[in-house]
């Protein structure tokens, strides 16, 4: 499953029927039953993994698979393609979180029953930027001439790389806002544009620059990992923190959002702004993937 596959008017029936489900739990509650769902995740999650599984479960489908690959055969050695073969022999649709860049559109073609991508390697993240626009959506009303400022780690950082897909797709704005070696790898700016080729994007230095007429601020984390040493980590971070101070510059009708897991790269005291949307945005994960698992099962009303 690939985001760019995808087009903004799929997209809003999707977002349609979220609201749907959300707003009729109950009428939801059996559609997948006797339905299966292959868990597989090869890294860890918190989010993805548990708001899948969520929905599968009020949907009335169960669920079974691996949180990392101690006690199964891929510590023996056994591929992904083998894996996949057989996990699609027991369910009716895989989730898969893989470490390896292009690994769920290849695990697809293996794969007998519908795949969904949960996050593979560096490269996108297809599932995550589909609810950060319903986020912005329910929130804004509107995607369609919104401005938005991503900032952070926008190179390994693959909810950005779906997003900036996303944001080109219903003509919005988008700010790139990183620090050196952590920009937008140039072929998700050319994937945006070969969808629009009118897609408004700009690079902007810093969050002070950038956040002042932003309708969303679309936070995410410095990867520590990626860097060499733990100075470099903490002179870059500094400049990537999201304070009160930059939220008073914000309009008050601004929206601020983040992927999840946030260390400290937004401020504790920002968690109580009433523009702070990162919770809402995780449980809008789970009626999001309701509404996928739900088209793939052919069950819309």
């Amino acid at each position: 499953m690939r985001f760019q596959d995808y087009s903004a008017e799929q997209l809003l029936k999707l977002f349609d029927l979220a609201e749907t489900i959300r707003n009729n739990r109950e009428s939801y509650a059996h559609v997948l039953d006797g339905k299966v769902m292959e868990s597989l995740f090869y890294e860890a999650s918190t989010r993805t993994r548990l708001s899948s599984e969520s929905a599968m479960l009020r949907l009335g489908g169960r669920v079974t698979g691996f949180s990392g690959t101690e006690g199964t055969s891929v510590k023996k050695g056994e591929s992904l393609e083998d894996t996949i073969r057989m996990a699609s022999s027991y369910g009716d649709v895989i989730v898969l979180r893989h470490m390896d860049d292009g690994s769920a559109e290849w695990a697809s073609r293996c794969s007998k029953v519908p795949l969904i991508n949960g996050g593979d390697g560096e490269n996108q993240h297809p599932t995550q930027g589909m609810l950060d626009l319903y986020t912005v959506w329910r929130e804004l009303g509107d995607i369609s001439g919104k401005s938005a400022v991503l900032a952070g780690d926008l190179k390994y950082g693959r909810t950005t790389h779906s997003l900036v897909v996303g944001l080109g797709m219903f003509g919005a704005r988008a700010v790139l806002v990183s620090p050196e070696n952590f920009e937008m790898p140039e072929k998700y700016i050319r994937m945006t544009l070969e969808q629009n080729p009118s897609f408004d994007f700009v690079k902007a230095g810093s969050l002070e620059d950038a956040v002042k007429e932003t309708d969303v601020l679309y936070m995410t984390r410095i990867q520590r990992e990626r860097l060499p040493d733990e100075s470099e980590y903490n002179k870059i971070k500094s400049r990537y923190e999201f304070r009160e101070e930059h939220a008073e510059m914000m309009k008050d009708r601004a929206i601020i959002m983040h992927p999840l897991p946030k260390v400290d790269e937004i401020a504790y005291r920002v968690n109580k702004d009433h523009r702070a949307k990162y919770y809402d945005q995780a449980e809008n994960g789970v009626f999001m993937r309701m509404a996928m698992l739900c088209k793939i099962f052919g069950v819309e009303k």
